[in-house]
């Protein structure tokens, strides 16, 4: 294979705030719909975090009791995640060995880690589960993947914050290219709404403190924004070397075209448009396309102030005002390592479906951001090439380019 050899989306999968499946989650998208909650758990009562963007339904109970209990909350999301893109994508006969995946993590199991810390304290080392090494480690999703789908062309996992979904989509595009593997899943996935995690997100002043109708509280790119909304969920692909997809006769949504990964080496937190507007560049180089080929952005756009207006920067420099920008994190919240992967599934769909959703809460635009950030209602036309972003603390910069 060729470093240009074309790779096919065949499958997608998802659990996000707004649905237990890919489809139910693309309805939330196009229809406005908001996954943010009230925290009504006992433990967040003292916390000065009121809202999150929690699972429609409990990963645990889609699943057999028996394995269940062995699995972390983020790796029953990525199994189950996996399993509809793999059925989406028609389960490929493929040689084992030429087969892969890829999932991304931002925190791995810290449920579990934080959970049975819990346990040990409390009642001691008797008590703790003898799944816990499993069920923390960071490349559980992967690993508990490659066995659920017999996958033995190796199971890797990008842990880069919550540019990891992404990653993993732009590290399976490259074992495809490079003749490694014929098909990979390949995405991202995050469970980590816990009263330690979300305090110390507070504590970094990232989250919104606000607590009246959650359901408006994640705005980018909006005048009133006040910070992100800590979400959870998983995002999945099935990509396939274009020729083997075509000998077997699959369905495809679209190609993954181009990819890029830099590093800004700047600041542990702090967004930097030159290193994210690098990304974008190189990733439409990789596509073999031009700014102008671009007619839809899914931008990264967590609701920080100096994050939306150094991505608007960015996008405005490389792509120009007149792209029709959508921002979902606005109804999803902040799925860290998993929102690359779902915010490519975001950009993907636009392209196949003809519409963008519109971006929620965006009341007034930030009078900086001189982006076309699509508002009110769904967008309809028909685009070619859509670009998504995913940027994580540590300076992870990821930019993908699909095509129809």
């Amino acid at each position: 294979m060729t470093r240009n050899g074309q790779v096919l989306v065949t499958g997608v999968g998802a659990m996000t705030p707004l649905g237990a499946d890919a489809p139910s989650s693309w309805a939330g998208l196009l229809d406005g719909k908001s996954g943010v909650r009230f925290l009504t758990e006992e433990w967040a009562a003292d916390l000065p975090v009121h809202v999150a963007a929690g699972l429609t339904v409990d990963p645990a109970s889609l699943l057999p009791r028996t394995e269940a209990r062995k699995l972390d909350r983020g790796e029953q999301i990525a199994v189950l995640g996996a399993r509809e893109a793999w059925r989406d994508a028609g389960a490929p006969q493929v040689d084992p060995e030429r087969f892969a995946v890829v999932i991304g993590t931002g925190t791995g199991g810290v449920l579990t880690t934080l959970g049975q810390d819990d346990v040990f304290e409390r009642a001691g080392v008797r008590r703790l589960s003898p799944f816990t090494v499993p069920m923390l480690m960071a490349n559980g999703p992967a690993a508990w993947v490659s066995m659920d789908l017999g996958a033995k062309g190796g199971a890797r996992t990008p842990v880069s914050a919550c540019a990891s979904g992404a990653e993993a989509l732009a590290l399976g595009q490259d074992l495809i290219r490079g003749g490694r593997v014929d098909v990979v899943v390949a995405g991202g996935v995050e469970a980590c709404l816990h009263p330690f995690t979300i305090a110390a997100f507070a504590q970094m002043k990232a989250l919104s403190t606000r607590s009246v109708d959650p359901e408006a509280v994640s705005r980018p790119f909006d005048v009133d924004r006040s910070g992100f909304v800590m979400g959870e969920g998983a995002g999945m692909m099935v990509l396939e070397r274009a020729e083997f997809a075509r000998s077997r006769g699959a369905r495809a949504y679209g190609t993954l075209a181009g990819s890029a990964v830099t590093s800004s080496a700047n600041h542990i937190t702090a967004s930097d448009a030159e290193g994210q507007a690098h990304a974008m560049e190189l990733a439409l180089r990789d596509a073999d396309l031009s700014p102008a080929d671009i007619g839809v952005v899914h931008a990264h756009a967590t609701s920080t102030e100096t994050g939306d207006l150094a991505e608007a920067e960015a996008i405005g420099r490389v792509v120009g005002s007149h792209t029709a920008v959508t921002a979902t994190k606005s109804m999803t919240g902040h799925m860290m390592g998993a929102s690359g992967a779902v915010g490519a599934m975001a950009a993907l769909l636009a392209l196949k479906d003809g519409t963008v959703p519109a971006t929620r809460n965006l009341d007034e635009l930030d009078p900086r951001v001189e982006l076309d950030v699509v508002r009110g209602r769904p967008r309809t036309g028909q685009w070619s090439a859509a670009l998504a972003n995913s940027f994580g603390f540590g300076g992870h910069n990821v930019s993908l380019v699909f095509t129809a």
